[in-house]
């Protein structure tokens, strides 16, 4: 670069006016973006992704059940309290008629998508059992009229078919990172490029793809940038972000992450650069409490809910609001009103995914 260069501080004004517009910014715009800090210029930021929601996706917010079946891994992530060698993370496997009927529960209260998800549990990959696996997720589509996401975590080719044969619809899989370096201390002894070759497999089968980031664990800006051009490359069609919360008697459980602000800028960014793809504001960090502000933020899905009372946990925060009832769908509804949001039909969640799947076919 030529030393004597002169590049002037980006304006932000400027920069937001080409966000709403839904032009591409430059990397060194979208990293002004992620370092601020004034409240009134952050406000301006969530303003600007409040705005883009509204032209693509108008008051409409689309809710998840949540269905953490299985927290038995194969895995040693060290950031995750359901790593392998972790003996505090509380284990469990649902039986089939606990899975079913928390299904019919959650799908009864309103929600518009079921998400399955387990650790990558031996039991299902290991021994044989993929097969009542694939049963069971037949029969919660069938039985619950939903679009169903599956997150088993790695999967072979044929498996992941399989999945598709019997009517999936979305298939969750998350790198944490695009920084190898910073993935291969997170995910440990896990293949980077298999994980990101299973989401394009997944849009070759003609299922949707969510990607996902973990903010506060060590990423910078440029790592940041490089991974919303990595989600842009894919073409995933939900696209997410999670403040790491430290896990008892992970190799991370001292780690200091500092607010969650960064995660809410993310949010932001996200909107203005995938403004007609779904991102989820996620009870699994803050709870009911963070809510609103990552609706502020310009999400427009709330994800993981859970019914009080059956026992079955949550990812970050593996018990937050859940026997309290703060997980439901009757307890966001106030937040979704005071930000002027509201569920929409669940016929249009249906339309949304059919209509994003025609990319693909």
């Amino acid at each position: 670069m030529n030393e004597g260069l002169y590049m002037p501080e980006p304006n932000l004004e400027y920069i937001l006016t080409e966000a709403v517009a839904c032009e591409t910014l430059a990397d060194r715009e979208i990293t002004h973006l992620l370092n601020l800090e004034q409240p009134e210029e952050v406000e301006l930021l969530f303003n600007a992704a409040r705005m883009v929601r509204e032209r693509y996706f108008g008051s409409a917010i689309f809710i998840y059940g949540f269905i953490y079946f299985s927290t038995y891994c194969r895995n040693d992530c060290a950031f995750c309290l359901y790593r392998r060698s972790n003996p505090a993370g509380k284990r469990y496997r649902k039986t089939p008629a606990e899975i079913l009927e928390t299904a019919d529960q959650l799908a009864s209260s309103g929600v518009h998508l079921l998400d399955l998800t387990m650790g990558e549990d031996p039991y299902y990959f290991n021994e044989g059992h993929f097969d009542q696996l694939l049963l069971l997720v037949d029969q919660v589509k069938k039985t619950s009229g939903l679009p169903v996401m599956i997150s088993p975590g790695v999967v072979s080719r044929d498996q992941l078919q399989s999945f598709r044969e019997i009517g999936v619809d979305w298939y969750a899989l998350y790198q944490e990172t695009h920084n190898i370096d910073l993935y291969n201390k997170l995910r440990l002894d896990q293949d980077y490029d298999e994980r990101l070759e299973l989401k394009r497999y997944a849009h070759q089968l003609g299922m949707l793809a969510e990607e996902g980031l973990l903010s506060g664990i060590g990423e910078s800006a440029e790592d940041l940038c490089h991974s919303f051009a990595v989600m842009r490359e894919l073409e995933v069609d939900q696209v997410r972000v999670m403040s790491f919360i430290p896990q008892v008697g992970t190799p991370l459980e001292k780690y200091s992450t500092g607010s969650h602000l960064r995660e809410l800028k993310i949010i932001a960014l996200m909107r203005l650069l995938f403004p007609d793809r779904l991102i989820p504001a996620s009870l699994d960090v803050d709870g009911l409490a963070g809510l609103r502000q990552r609706l502020n933020a310009g999400a427009n899905v709330v994800t993981s809910i859970i019914p009080p009372h059956k026992g079955f946990q949550g990812v970050s925060q593996s018990t937050l609001d859940v026997d309290e009832g703060g997980r439901s769908i009757d307890a966001i509804l106030p937040v979704l009103d005071a930000c002027g949001l509201q569920p929409a039909p669940v016929e249009s969640y249906k339309q949304w995914v059919e209509q994003r799947r025609k990319r693909y076919s």
